[in-house]
């Protein structure tokens, strides 16, 4: 992603020169939480993030969106992006999507490791496993590749629940909102409700038009910015492939 992020930023530059405009840095993790935050009406929630790219478990504390976990190797939506792979299935209209309609007719649970570290999880255990043992499943009939989508699912959708509970307990939140592509998954959201309705909270989440990576939500993060700092400065408006979320200086909240 760098080559393209570089560009991209370049191209911004010359743009924001040509018109004598200001230009606004923004995190894409950023963007998710604050377009979700509008698009919802959810005022403090503990935020799940979930992509191809991120997995992370985030609640704000002094102008911080802090990261209270995460996952420690490859992203859930990576993961899923793999397994379709493994499978076979196409991209049309996303790999995820495919999964979860296949998941949908599976009935038989796999053995799946289910690996959670404190506030952190991991994934590339559980895709190498299922790599491992996936031609003597499928060609003994053991399990179908139906009962693989729904035993991946439940199993790395639990570990995420998990550690949303877990992060709602510490920072005695009512709140939770689901961000990121993996997160218009409907499987996902029907567990998470389950957790949340446990606890007398209330679940947060949008479908694929505000799920998915998008300018609105970009926007919507560089507005609140403006409104507050004005434009960034020209010396700060290169692109960081790894711009952590709690890097960032929330300006717009109290």
């Amino acid at each position: 992603m760098g080559a393209p992020l570089t560009v991209a930023a370049l191209v911004a530059r010359t743009v924001a020169q040509l018109y004598n405009k200001p230009i606004v840095s923004v995190n894409h993790c950023i963007g998710h939480i604050e377009m979700g935050r509008l698009i919802t009406g959810s005022e403090n929630p503990t935020v799940l993030y979930v992509s191809g790219g991120n997995t992370q478990i985030i609640a704000y504390s002094r102008q911080r969106y802090r990261i209270f976990g995460e996952t420690i190797d490859i992203a859930v939506g990576n993961c899923l992006d793999r397994f379709a792979r493994l499978l076979k299935l196409s991209n049309d209209p996303s790999p995820g999507y495919n999964i979860e309609q296949l998941a949908k007719k599976g009935e038989k649970l796999a053995p799946l490791p289910y690996v959670v570290k404190g506030m952190d999880v991991s994934f590339s255990g559980i895709l190498s496993h299922i790599e491992e043992h996936y031609s003597k499943w499928v060609d003994t009939k053991a399990f179908t590749p139906e009962d693989l989508c729904f035993s991946l699912q439940e199993t790395v959708f639990a570990m995420l629940i998990e550690i949303t509970e877990r992060a709602m307990a510490h920072v005695r939140s009512n709140e939770v909102l689901i961000v990121g592509g993996v997160g218009c998954n409907e499987r996902l959201q029907e567990m998470m409700s389950v957790m949340c309705k446990e606890r007398n909270a209330t679940l947060y989440a949008t479908d694929e038009r505000f799920c998915i990576d998008n300018g609105v939500m970009i926007a919507v993060a560089g507005l609140l910015q403006y409104k507050r700092e004005g434009g960034t400065p020209w010396t700060q408006t290169t692109c960081v492939q790894r711009y952590r979320t709690d890097d960032v200086h929330v300006s717009w909240r109290e």
